[in-house]
């Protein structure tokens, strides 16, 4: 959960239930507020009490509602809040805000902290969420909150054509308190959401310097290796918390020059700053597809494989998912995810839950069969060069287990990613140094939440970062979004790899011949570009189950 001045690196229970007031387009947790069905047995019906005890067990600080709004579920929310207060828990959420007065004097009395997302400031915007009286009543309820004593953050999207809003967001905010951290999440185009829309990393990092001029705490989420996470001084520019990019909207607390206690104030000016409790420093790290929007992408990766053999209706993927999910499987699932063998496995399984045995065998044959060819001409070669592969900015190092180096190695390259060891979530920052001592002769930057080509060379040129790929401006990054990794799409993301690894001469593979007969067998659609966003679950933000039902299933060619 995005709250990064409220308790630093402590540790909450996570707890969700199925719906929202609102409809968003590009909607990143979808996949629980509106395809989940309220009665799927994956879901654990717990009362309060049990809640409570679990994060008592767990040694948690507190309960925090997210990734739905609570107001889907607000007299659960009420009895679950009342009674972790009555256990001395702290209770927080996320939400869109859209309170009556009503709701808010009644959070008020158990409420302790709440990260809010800003559709914007125009009616219209909210209008198109559902929030039909426009966005007076989200600003009315930050103002209550924060005079009733609510710790708030504020979550907004950048995208292409709203930093000036957001400039002026910044004056609206600051004029009901200066003290509010503001995240600026940058747009990652999902479900039907418009990919032209995207914002690169620097343009969103650019805008929060701009921010942070007219509001002290602004922070860039959704771009891995960013700087702009960390907490800076307002009166002397002092960096008082270092974080990393954790996930889809998440950060990790990496270091603090602070004791642990109440009242943080700046080692080197003696500023207070605007965090409410202690810091807490700990090594807890959630396992596989555990915290926040990874569970919501893993739903979606099975969703993706589900759409490719030619399911049509949204209660059999929920079927699949119900099935993971009560069989204690999603550990499984992210290790299948991992290499290319236990992938087609696994397709063909999940055919035979959903009794598509023979639409499966078919994806799973296209896939092994052409992952084959690939491998056949990159054999041919007389080197292996070394090859790095980076999500964002050229320090984020995406773990050496990951799919994404199989695929490098698949092309007979040598992944330096597995030479290092790196957690985090998918890897983490690495020094420039540890960079250079790997020296990579080939960058490959992450096709899901990416970077321009660019714009990651020139960073490393001002970085100073010696090495190869950068000499020979080898960075390449795949045209197709979403495609070297997670939905079986994956097998674009490779041929790629294969082409940007093939020196001199005519590359083997012709990606977007390759992608229109992809989408044509698999999705029964033509392939346009201009459509594909980076959703791992549907072929483009046109894409909807009624599509679904409308088609045929794969057929072999």
């Amino acid at each position: 959960m995005p709250m990064l001045h409220f308790h630093p690196g402590g540790r909450f229970l996570q707890v969700s239930t199925v719906g929202c007031n609102f409809d968003c387009p590009g909607c990143i947790s979808t996949v629980i507020v509106r395809e989940m069905n309220p009665k799927s047995k994956a879901l654990q019906e717990l009362t309060p009490r049990q809640i409570v005890e679990k994060a008592i067990q767990c040694e948690c600080l507190g309960i925090a509602f997210l990734m739905n709004d609570p107001l889907a579920a607000f007299d659960t929310f009420l009895a679950v809040a009342e009674l972790a207060k009555e256990k001395g828990l702290y209770v927080g959420c996320s939400s869109n805000g859209y309170f009556s007065e009503e709701s808010v004097n009644k959070l008020l009395p158990v409420l302790d902290f709440i990260n809010i997302g800003i559709k914007g400031l125009s009616d219209e915007l909210y209008r198109a969420c559902a929030g039909f009286k426009g966005v007076a009543p989200v600003l009315r309820n930050i103002g209550m909150l924060h005079r009733g004593g609510v710790h708030i953050e504020l979550a907004c999207i950048h995208k292409k054509d709203n930093s000036e809003e957001l400039l002026e967001l910044c004056t609206v905010i600051r004029d009901i308190s200066p003290g509010i951290p503001l995240q600026v999440m940058r747009f990652i185009p999902l479900e039907g959401a418009d990919p032209g829309q995207e914002p690169l990393i620097r343009e969103t990092e650019a805008l929060s310097r701009l921010m942070r001029a007219h509001l002290p705490h602004v922070y860039v989420f959704n771009s891995p290796g960013t700087q702009e996470l960390d907490t800076i001084c307002p009166s002397c520019g002092e960096t008082v918390f270092s974080r990393d990019f954790y996930g889809p909207m998440g950060a990790r607390l990496q270091e603090s020059v602070w004791p642990r206690k109440e009242g943080i104030a700046c080692p080197q000016c003696g500023q207070p700053l605007d965090v409410r409790g202690a810091v807490h420093v700990s090594d807890f790290r959630e396992k596989d597809f555990q915290g926040g929007y990874p569970f919501t992408r893993a739903l979606e990766i099975v969703e993706s494989i589900l759409i490719a053999i030619g399911v049509e209706d949204k209660a059999e993927v929920v079927k699949v998912w119900e099935y993971l999910l009560c069989n204690g499987k999603m550990h499984d699932l992210h290790h299948d995810i991992q290499r290319v063998e236990t992938y087609v496995q696994m397709i063909r399984f999940f055919g035979g839950l959903v009794h598509r045995e023979d639409s499966a065998n078919i994806l799973a044959d296209y896939l092994a069969a052409k992952t084959e060819v690939v491998r056949s001409v990159c054999r041919k070669r007389d080197t292996r060069p070394r090859v790095y592969y980076a999500m964002g900015k050229p320090q984020f190092c995406i773990k050496g287990e990951r799919f994404e180096n199989g695929l490098v190695e698949i092309c007979n390259g040598i992944s330096v990613n597995r030479e290092i060891s790196v957690r985090g979530r998918p890897g983490e920052s690495i020094p420039l140094n540890v960079l250079e001592e790997l020296n990579p002769e080939i960058i490959f930057i992450s096709a899901f939440i990416s970077n321009s080509p660019e714009d990651f060379y020139q960073e490393c040129v001002e970085k100073g970062l010696d090495i190869d790929a950068v000499r020979n401006r080898r960075i390449h990054t795949a045209p197709i979004p979403s495609s070297d990794f997670g939905c079986p799409k994956w097998i674009l993301g490779l041929m790629n790899i294969a082409n940007e690894m093939h020196r001199g001469g005519e590359r083997p593979f012709d990606i977007f011949k390759e992608a229109t007969e992809f989408y044509a067998r698999f999705y029964g659609m033509p392939f346009n570009m201009r459509d594909v966003n980076r959703s791992f679950g549907k072929p483009n933000s046109a894409w909807t189950w009624a599509d679904g039902a409308r088609r045929l299933s794969p057929v072999s060619l």
